[in-house]
């Protein structure tokens, strides 16, 4: 089978969209309508779609009257009880006007490093797939502990990916596509395509970014793309404003060529490393 192209996700049978905390909480929460409009586009051509997103703690904040990301894990429970029930709400309200129902899907890392636990999530993702449902999967903040969080969405975008056979994922964050080394660096290039097993070694992508609402960054989309990859997922990254492009198979963002011949699933889960 020939590996799936950029060009190829409008015919996509089925795609996984991660959306970051800072591109639909705070001062953007306004952008869920078009994240959602282009979603309910994808899903009116027949693909099944499964959204992965952030945000949970940074809407719960200003309910809990918090100006900044707390740091200690009872806080973050909190603002994360709050903030998923609040940010799924605002997913149903947007998705409404086109006759989609959202379904929530809550994970922890442990449920997909055990096989049973795994199994029960792709079945329960396979039936709400079959009934038209988009579901819309988070990390279990109130639940998870630091020993055994995912640690960002990139990475549990990526399993999901591999978990329910998605032919693409697309990584969406506050950046057009990824540079050869921080884009407000002088000499940074973007970086258009990457062939699977390409040394990217040369390239300066950053570390993990801490701010205000979210974790992530470059360095954590890059290892969350070699590994949907490496199991013959397509993967693109871009920025948040550009979904309705990178969906219709538009020349953008950074686009990570699958594995020709993909990897088994693995019986546990991978541990990533972030550069």
């Amino acid at each position: 089978m020939t590996p799936l192209q950029r060009a190829d996700l409008p015919r996509a049978r089925r795609v996984v969209v991660k959306v970051g905390s800072s591109s639909i909480s705070g001062e953007n929460a306004a952008k869920i309508q078009p994240l959602v409009e282009a979603l309910a586009a994808t899903h009116a051509r027949g693909t099944e779609v499964v959204l992965v997103s952030s945000g949970a703690i940074a809407t719960g904040m200003p309910f809990l009257a918090l100006d900044s990301r707390p740091t200690d894990l009872a806080t973050q429970q909190a603002a994360a009880a709050v903030g998923q029930n609040v940010l799924i709400y605002r997913y149903q309200e947007a998705l409404r006007a086109f006759g989609i129902v959202a379904g929530q899907v809550l994970l922890t890392a442990g449920d997909l490093e055990d096989a049973t636990s795994r199994s029960n999530a792709r079945r329960a993702m396979e039936r709400l797939l079959g009934l038209r449902i988009l579901p819309i999967v988070n990390e279990n903040d109130t639940v998870a502990t630091h020993e055994i969080r995912f640690g960002d969405n990139d990475r549990l975008a990526a399993l999901v990916a591999r978990l329910v056979g998605a032919e693409a994922l697309v990584l969406l964050s506050d950046i057009d596509c990824l540079y050869t080394r921080p884009p407000d660096e002088p000499g940074a290039l973007p970086i258009a395509s990457v062939d699977y097993g390409d040394d990217l070694s040369g390239f300066e992508f950053g570390s993990v970014v801490v701010n205000s609402v979210g974790t992530g960054g470059a360095a954590t989309k890059v290892s969350a793309a070699r590994v949907a990859a490496a199991s013959g997922v397509g993967v693109l990254v871009t920025s948040a404003d550009l979904v309705a492009e990178a969906l219709a198979g538009e020349q953008v963002g950074t686009w990570f060529a699958p594995n020709p011949a993909p990897v088994d699933e693995p019986r546990t889960g991978p541990v990533l490393t972030r550069r």
